[in-house]
């Protein structure tokens, strides 16, 4: 069993993997260990001197899943629930109408500043200037279509590429989930608003061509969201849905090792074979010793496996 420090070093480095677009886990297997261990969060700390204060924190969203106890905001009528997108989040900053800043989430009160990558994308990804003129910071999500393998890795490494070239060649395109401070006094009148000044916004369409990860579900009264106020995680008036996947049982036979393109040794689960959504699966992804031994996984032990994204067997525990 591995020490409580460690596992929150575990989580740490994972969740700076995770928004620095290589995560080292997949995002079930991230929040299954967080949850399981208490580990909340917002981004990570950055280890550079390039880092700058955002104009508003950026919150996380707290989780809930489908059929699992009372919903966070049971009672309450006036919800708004949209798509809860995977890609990157950036927030970008207007004075005067004019975008002055964009940085990465970070830890949520600083972040990496990509503004000069965006001040020339703004053709494509956002407005130069808008005709709201007091201050204002729009936040919202980088995606790339689920055609392209690894979507998310490719929509977030985007942001660290030192080439602006390749970063304009890049199929990204950003769609906004918030902004602050408020305009209207509902969020729909605010996603309308910011569609009105040129953006695409998580109210303009389902997204199905973006990987998504649940939806969102919001107070659409604005009011009433800033009442039931912040943690130091995520704000109250919000929440992501999500649904955690069936999983089938099977025995694990063995543990090989493989080499990855990137050189990287791994190991792989062999199972008897199991039918998980009309696919055969017989290996399963076991990501790296840790995560064998927080699962306190053996030879012979029946185990718990599902197709993470629909596309890769892998083991979420034992039975």
């Amino acid at each position: 069993m591995r020490r409580k420090s460690d596992i929150m070093k575990l989580l740490e480095d994972a969740s700076k993997s995770y928004y620095e677009g290589n995560p080292i886990m997949t995002d079930a297997q991230f929040d299954s260990l967080a949850e399981e261990h208490n580990w909340s969060s917002v981004g990570y700390k950055l280890n550079t001197d390039n880092r700058v204060d955002h104009t508003h924190r950026l919150y996380s969203l707290q989780k809930h899943f489908e059929g699992e106890g009372e919903s966070p905001l049971s009672g309450y009528k006036d919800i708004v629930v949209t798509p809860k997108l995977d890609g990157a989040s950036i927030a970008l900053t207007y004075d005067n109408g004019q975008l002055t800043q964009v940085l990465t989430r970070g830890d949520g009160v600083q972040g990496l500043s990509v503004t000069n990558k965006f001040l020339q994308a703004t053709c494509f990804l956002a407005p130069k200037s808008i005709n709201y003129k007091e201050q204002l910071q729009v936040t919202g999500e980088l995606v790339s279509p689920k055609t392209i393998p690894n979507a998310r890795n490719y929509a977030a490494g985007a942001l660290n590429l030192k080439d602006t070239r390749e970063f304009l060649s890049r199929d990204l395109t950003f769609i906004v989930h918030s902004i602050y401070p408020f305009i209207h006094k509902e969020y729909q009148k605010d996603m309308r608003a910011m569609c009105g000044e040129g953006f695409l916004t998580v109210m303009t369409s389902n997204y199905g061509e973006f990987p998504q990860d649940g939806t969102v579900w919001r107070l659409n009264n604005n009011a009433e969201f800033e009442k039931l106020g912040y943690t130091s995680h995520h704000p109250r008036g919000a929440f992501a849905l999500k649904v955690r996947k069936e999983a089938v049982n099977t025995t694990l036979k063995d543990v090989v090792w493989q080499v990855g393109k990137s050189g990287v040794v791994s190991p792989v689960a062999i199972l008897d074979p199991i039918e998980i959504e009309g696919a055969i699966v017989s290996r399963a992804t076991l990501h790296n010793i840790a995560y064998i031994r927080d699962l306190g996984l053996e030879i012979g032990c029946e185990v718990q496996v599902i197709r993470s994204g629909d596309i890769i067997p892998r083991i979420i525990g034992r039975t």
